[in-house]
């Protein structure tokens, strides 16, 4: 300390600023805590909420990969497909419709039954995949087409 003098920090003065800033968070955070009796109410609510996300995710962890896997080789089996047909865009692209679509992540609201799971996409033109309806009459013609 040259010639005595002190050297102040800050300039002396306390904020207030900061202590009105800090009790009004406190008190909206007060008024916006829900009380205790709707709490016991949702408590059930979000229990079976967790747990289906926590079953949602660990399904996922399974069925991802899978999904994952089966994409690839419709990928793959598309681009043969591709090749092998001397370029017939139509044919490795319903290969790559139903491997690709579909739902990848497994979600509460399909544990729940609210929404489908598709394994096998299907075009997005609103027409229903082969294991949504499944018709008890079977059309000859379309084997016919395929050649067998």
């Amino acid at each position: 300390m040259a010639h005595g003098r002190r050297i102040r920090v800050g300039g002396g003065r306390r904020p207030r600023a900061g202590i009105g800033l800090a009790i009004g968070l406190l008190m909206i955070a007060l008024v916006a805590t829900p009380s205790a009796v709707l709490a016991e109410e949702k408590a059930t609510e979000v229990a079976k909420e967790s747990g289906l996300g926590a079953a949602a995710a660990v399904s996922s962890l399974v069925y991802a990969p899978v999904k994952l896997i089966y994409a690839t080789g419709g990928l793959m089996v598309g681009a043969v497909a591709w090749l092998f047909t001397a370029g017939d865009a139509d044919v490795a692209e319903q290969i790559l419709t139903r491997s690709l679509r579909g739902t990848y992540v497994i979600t509460p609201e399909i544990l729940l039954g609210e929404e489908p799971l598709e394994f096998v996409g299907h075009d997005g033109d609103g027409a229903a995949s082969e294991t949504d309806s499944i018709s008890d009459e079977v059309d000859d013609s379309d084997y016919l087409d395929l050649g067998w």
